[in-house]
């Protein structure tokens, strides 16, 4: 294990590459790493290793204890001493959300996941190109599937945009900013559900609501804000980031673009594959607390200690990936970890992939010509943030 802790997230090359530390930190199972709050952790680089961690009930969620690692220095992030993210409680918990967010309800969304699509290209396809596919269709789809399945008014879909913005912020804003969004959006969660109360419907937050109100020891009422809050801010973000960061690397690589285009059954393979690069940020998110020494690798991570399990390493494992440093949209295998594993697998999954596909065949589809506007290279990334985008996607057909 290097002597030096080192800089971590990691810089990418150019916007559309991975980390040049990727190629070789595998050769080290666990890396000392500085966090952007200035804190230290460990970094676990390998598949097997990424995995193990994930599901050890000795690495805790729980960064609510004195000396536990921050993320931030302005942000507390996903850290709430009112909320247990660790088993039992956190499995409670969780398993009524997932009764709510149950996969037929995202498969009931398809059809209109498709027509809200159908509708944003539409619009962009009457502008003279180039236009920003994140403007145009990324974030706007995301955030209209998100506040449909939540039950948010259309007329209020324009304001999480912000308050996600600061919710993420590892550098980007001030504490006292933060706290002023998180402020704003309480109130716009407790006004809501109050509202849905009132007028329940067919939608996530009521379903929620009705957990708790039909035996309120299953679900507080603060557990019940928590969710619903948390569902609404990151449910849109990460998809969002992810479609355009995937439609600007699909257009990037001409071959696999190509292949694509001639047999839209490699589509779901596609997908998968451009997810395994996680284009969209390392792995802060990831930040555990080590409540037992254990040993990773042969190395012994001590008791108190932050870790990291490197999801976009143990995507690039040259053991599990065969040229993991190729996208390849054939890849028969591909046991990527970038939903996560075991307790705290991402329950948006579904409805994430039900959107990329959706999204990225109707691009094709409508535009045979359809390419990036700028060389790759040229594409800006944007900082200090916990999950990463690009600024502007600008294409042209």
């Amino acid at each position: 294990m290097t002597a030096n802790p080192i800089p971590y997230p990691f810089r990418r090359p150019g916007p559309l590459a991975v980390p040049k530390e990727l190629g070789a930190l595998r050769d080290e199972p666990v890396l000392r790493v500085i966090l952007p709050s200035g804190d230290e952790a460990y970094l676990v680089t390998r598949h097997e290793d990424v995995r193990d961690v994930l599901t050890d009930l000795r690495v805790s969620r729980n960064l609510n204890r004195p000396g536990a690692p921050r993320v931030s220095k302005n942000n507390m992030m996903f850290q709430d001493s009112k909320m247990d993210p660790d088993p039992p409680e956190h499995t409670r918990v969780r398993r009524l959300v997932m009764k709510a967010f149950t996969a037929t309800r995202v498969e009931r969304l398809r059809p209109r996941v498709q027509e809200i699509t159908d509708e944003l290209i539409d619009a962009m396809a009457a502008k003279t190109p180039p236009v920003n596919v994140s403007e145009e269709l990324s974030f706007p789809l995301s955030i209209r599937v998100i506040c449909d399945l939540l039950g948010v008014p259309a007329h209020d879909q324009h304001r999480f945009r912000r308050w996600t913005d600061h919710f993420l912020s590892t550098g980007k804003y001030t504490r006292e900013q933060i706290h002023g969004a998180l402020g704003e959006l309480n109130e716009y969660m407790g006004a809501l559900i109050a509202a849905k109360r009132e007028n329940p419907a067919d939608d996530l937050v009521s379903a929620l609501i009705n957990v708790h109100d039909e035996d309120d020891t299953r679900l507080s009422e603060y557990e019940l804000h928590w969710w619903c809050r948390l569902l609404l801010l990151i449910g849109y973000e990460t998809t969002a980031s992810q479609l355009g960061l995937t439609v600007a690397k699909l257009l990037a690589e001409p071959e696999q673009l190509r292949l694509l285009r001639a047999d839209e059954r490699l589509l779901s393979g596609a997908v998968e594959e451009l997810l395994r690069w996680k284009l969209m940020s390392g792995s802060l998110s990831m930040l555990r607390y080590v409540t037992e020494d254990i040993v990773v690798g042969g190395v012994t991570i001590p008791k108190g200690s932050g870790v990291i399990p490197a999801v976009e390493s143990a995507n690039w494992d040259e053991r599990v990936f065969d040229r993991p440093d190729d996208l390849d949209i054939t890849r028969a295998e591909n046991p990527h970890l970038t939903f996560s594993v075991g307790p705290h697998f991402c329950i948006g999954a579904a409805l994430a992939r039900v959107e990329l596909e959706t999204a990225l065949a109707t691009l094709l589809r409508r535009f045979p010509t359809l390419r990036l506007a700028i060389p790759a290279e040229e594409l800006r990334r944007t900082e200090g943030t916990l999950i990463e985008s690009l600024i502007e996607i600008p294409i042209a057909w």
